[in-house]
């Protein structure tokens, strides 16, 4: 029987367009077979032809463009756009992308050679910059949640468009949640205590998805607190009440292989089919695993159907949250939809070109300026332009494919023009030959320009064509690629010095194999197969060009020198690779103090995708400014900044610290204890989170509130007059802060409550206004589980950077005191602690619910309850778990001060989540208030506990409870 014609189907109540969407929906999904719905819970779905519905899929890389679908416009990296803290600029920009997203879409084919370019945008990313080493640090806005969460909120916008009914693209947040590491990250857990939970964390998600900005989430690769964030309760319980309170759906997808991971890697779940069931059951509506295969996964939710590990309603319900999302995006109203007709002349428009330019302009930032800047061609008409990124543009992994490659050289000889000024541009690598001490030829019968990018990670770029020299899959070393973007980079490398100890003699080892370089005997060829020194050809490092010397020259006889240094996006710290530490490759820093040396009027521009610890610069040179791999219009941009053209309008959105400043392990994820970011680092950063100078001066005056109080609910206008005191136009970013004054708990040293761009004519001044509501100074209370609102004082904070406060002001909050956290008869969590030592937190069930056990079980942990009122207390009770027993003993103890109230043993129950209660009658009675300890000795895990009185019974051994 054949499919029912295009008439009959076009009659069906799903194509009416005046019906409720949900009916349309419900309709739709009633007609579909079960088979063709466990097909839509792929990542590639299928059509289904006798309703005509087309094939769909999910996913289009668009962060800061669109990516890998060919030459599109290329805006800022997200940290860049972070930087011009502008909502409006990050809408406009994220419009663009959406319209060439459309464009991509309808006229261009995808890289599968099926179906259509997808309208769900895998972007924007709102993780938080808590570690500068972050590999992909490039990717998010900011450190701060707020800061994060408007600039996302307004990419979201620019994306989704206007229209009540239709979408122009659907963003879908990345990475929920606590995603900050790169190494390890399918294994490794971010250890999140509630008050980081929810003030940090979720607190960037959360407004957007309140907004209603956002269509969708994509879980992330990692664990938290023990439990895969593709199987988290926060989907459901945070992330769609978020939503739905916004009259909104959330459509939750998987990251690239992450449903495998649940078994394979992980080892979470003992077979596929219950962890695919797991995860549909948590909120993934669409499992993004084994590319174009669908086979494979809906086999194995069929497998976990057919095995009662879920029912028919849990793939319905995820069915439905796609068929909402495509009628949203016009599928099935292609006349009415607003953005059909979208062509592909938007793709590298006119209109595009001048907003990416605008883009990189106001993402740059001046970090030090003693006068040097802005350059005056008249004064200082020849500049030398020096280092590795000073005549090229570098493609991230999530960057499009530009139309066109501006470079700071090329911009600045642009911006010069007929004035006279004249741009000397030197790399400054050094260009050598590496020449077999077996055969004395040279390696590819050609030199090498050499760069390192940091750890002593090299790139050899062939001479002649500038080529990069690569491993190729027979191990041959072949210079053929212009472009280093590729998910396995085969073109780094290491100079090692011969462990003989032969002077000017170095090994070639490949960085991504491992492996050396070697002669085969067979053919004399260079094979990357030497699996160790002992049997790696020696090469003589043969210099033909000293880069530096060149470099030092060419800034002698320049008037300025401006030197280009940074990163390379693909080498070193990127995706599936963090950063080892945060100065600047070697090789590079020694050119800079080479050039400095010759030329004292010197700038550094660093561009990269993460802060440096450029300390010697900002010691010893004039000015220093930085910008992200801005893109396209990189040159222009910059250029337009240093000759004066533009004024410097982007500020820092994370901290750059110093280079002697230790930094927390990178896994320790509690911003609070660990002290990351603004808000709690102790130690003067070299530039802190907002910073970044004018070529004007700005003063601030006359800050006002309305109010010197307000209730816990209540909110408060903030007023203050900016002027620009400058002979010269400019833009500042007035940033509001607030702090709690004798807070009772480890309150931030300063929290961002508010921000507003303002660009003022020179001898113009604006009254600038913020309304302040009591909530921007709550935290979560562990006592309620809520957030709260202390009664008390608080000071409103103007600055223009975290460590530059101009302003400030009393406000009072008024209020009942908090009450008293009770204790006895009353089920404490183990995770709700005010502070501990040596503890890790972990998952109480697979399905929800979290626990602490000692980090190491050979050392005790501690948990620390402050201010417990004990008093009626008669026994002790606990839940814990513990898998085996161990060398020793498990002990928990239980201490009021120095006091020991009560220990008891911890029996094994079999599993690390199988539970049992143990009980403890106090040894002396603990009437009154006490800072409460909890000793943990061995290896098992603590739940909860709770205090009861004498007439209650104890709870049975082996009673569950720990959800």
């Amino acid at each position: 029987m054949g499919s029912p014609s295009l008439s009959v189907t076009a009659r069906l109540p799903f194509r009416d367009p005046a019906l409720p969407l949900g009916e349309r929906v419900d309709d739709l999904l009633d007609r579909l077979t079960l088979d063709e719905r466990l097909a839509m819970l792929h990542q590639y779905v299928p059509p289904v032809p006798r309703l005509d519905i087309a094939s769909f899929r999910t996913g289009t890389e668009a962060l800061h463009g669109v990516a890998w679908l060919g030459v599109a416009t290329v805006f800022p990296q997200a940290v860049g756009l972070g930087a011009t803290w502008d909502e409006d600029l990050v809408r406009a920009v994220g419009e663009a992308v959406s319209v060439e997203v459309r464009a991509f879409h309808r006229h261009r084919p995808t890289m599968t050679g099926s179906g259509t370019n997808s309208l769900q945008t895998w972007s924007p990313v709102v993780n938080l910059l808590r570690d500068p080493r972050w590999g992909r640090n490039e990717e998010g806005y900011s450190e701060d949640p707020l800061h994060t969460a408007r600039l996302g909120t307004a990419y979201c916008r620019g994306l989704a468009g206007d229209h009540p009914d239709f979408l122009r693209a659907a963003p879908v947040l990345k990475h929920f949640l606590a995603y900050n590491n790169e190494n390890d990250r399918c294994v490794s857990s971010s250890g999140l205590r509630p008050r980081v939970l929810h003030e940090y964390d979720l607190a960037a998600f959360r407004p957007v998805v309140a907004s209603g900005a956002a269509t969708g989430a994509m879980a992330a690769y990692n664990l938290v607190n023990g439990r895969p964030c593709h199987v988290s309760p926060l989907i459901e319980d945070e992330l769609r009440r978020w939503a739905r309170q916004a009259g909104q759906e959330l459509f939750v997808v998987s990251d690239e292989e992450a449903p495998c991971n649940l078994v394979e890697l992980e080892h979470y779940f003992e077979d596929h089919a219950a962890s695919h069931a797991a995860a549909l059951k948590a909120g993934i509506d669409s499992f993004t695993d084994h590319r174009e295969d669908s086979a494979t996964v809906i086999g194995r939710l069929r497998e976990a159907l057919e095995r009662g590990l879920i029912e028919e309603e849990d793939v319905h319900r995820a069915v439905r949250r796609q068929l909402q999302l495509r009628f949203r995006l016009g599928e099935f109203d292609p006349d009415l939809d607003p953005y059909a007709g979208i062509g592909p002349e938007m793709i590298d428009c006119p209109e595009h070109r001048a907003l990416a330019l605008r883009a990189a302009t106001e993402s740059v930032v001046l970090l030090k300026n003693d006068g040097l800047l802005p350059l005056d061609a008249e004064q200082a008409p020849r500049i030398a332009v020096v280092g590795p990124h000073a005549d090229a543009l570098y493609e991230d992994w999530y960057s499009g494919t530009p139309p066109y490659r501006v470079s700071i050289a090329t911009g600045l000889r642009a911006a010069l023009g007929d004035g006279g000024g004249e741009v000397v541009c030197v790399p400054g690598a050094d260009r050598i030959r590496l020449l077999s001490r077996t055969s004395g030829r040279p390696l590819g019968g050609t030199s090498f320009d050499v760069q390192e990018w940091g750890d002593g990670v090299l790139t050899l770029c062939d001479a002649g064509t500038g080529r990069y020299l690569g491993l190729k899959d027979d191990a041959s070393l072949v210079a053929d690629r212009t472009l280093l973007k590729s998910w396995f980079v085969d073109e780094t490398f290491r100079l090692e010095p011969d462990p003989d100890g032969e002077a000017d003699t170095y090994l070639l080892r490949n960085v991504r194999s491992g492996r050396y370089a070697a002669l085969d005997p067979a053919d004399g060829q260079v094979r990357v197969t030497a699996e160790s020194p002992e049997t790696a050809e020696r090469w003589q490092r043969e210099l033909l060009r000293d880069g530096t010397a060149e470099a030092r020259a060419a800034a002698e006889e320049a008037d300025v020198a401006i030197v280009v240094l940074g990163n390379h996006p693909m080498i070193n710290g990127r995706e599936t690779e963090d950063r080892t530490g945060i100065g600047l490759p070697e090789t590079q820093e020694a050119l800079l103090r080479a050039v400095a040396a010759v030329r004292p009027q010197t700038a550094l521009v660093v561009m990269s995708s993460y802060p440096y610890a450029v300390d010697w610069a900002d010691a010893r040179l004039p000015a220093v400014l930085w910008t992200s791999h801005g893109g396209q219009e990189t040159g222009r941009a910059l250029a337009a900044v240093l000759l004066g053209a533009a004024d410097p309008a982007g500020r820092l959105p994370q901290t750059w610290y110093r280079g002697e400043d230790a930094l927390p392990h990178p896994l320790d994820y509690d911003i609070i204890k660990a002290g990351w970011t603004y808000q709690y680092h102790r130690a003067t950063p070299l530039y802190p989170f907002g910073h970044g100078l004018s070529y004007t001066d700005f003063t601030y005056r006359d800050l006002r509130l309305s109010t010197p109080d307000m209730a816990q609910d209540g909110a408060v206008d903030v007023s203050v007059t900016l002027a620009d005191a400058g002979t010269r136009s400019g833009s500042e970013v007035v940033q509001l802060y607030v702090r709690a004054v004798g807070a009772r708990y480890e309150a931030p040293r300063l929290r961002l409550a508010d921000f507003r761009k303002v660009r003022l004519a020179p001898g113009h001044s604006q009254e600038v206004t913020f309304r302040l509501p009591a909530e921007r100074l709550a935290h979560w209370d562990v006592t309620t589980g809520a957030f709260t609102v202390d009664p008390g004082r608080y000071e409103v904070l103007v600055a223009r950077s975290a460590e530059d406060i101009v302003l400030s002001a009393p406000v009072t909050v008024t209020g009942a005191p908090p009450a008293p956290r009770a204790w006895v008869g009353r089920r404490t969590l183990a995770a709700d602690f005010d502070d501990y030592a040596d503890i890790t937190l972990v998952d109480a069930t697979r399905a929800r619910g979290d626990a602490v056990a000692p980090a190491d079980p050979a050392h005790p942990a501690t948990l620390l309850f402050r201010g417990a009122d004990l008093t009626g207390a008669f026994r002790f009770e606990a839940e814990v778990a513990r898998e085996t027993a161990g060398p020793a003993e498990a002990r928990l103890e239980v201490r009021a001060g120095d006091r020991l109230l009560a220990e008891t043993a911890v029996p094994v129950t079999g599993d690390r989540h199988t539970w049992a209660t143990v009980t403890a009658v106090l040894a002396t009675p603990a009437d009154g208030h006490h800072d409460l300890r909890l000793t943990l000795r061995g290896d098992f895990r603590l739940a909860s506990f709770r205090f009861t009185p004498p007439d209650e019974a104890p709870a049975r051994r082996g009673e569950e409870g720990a959800e």
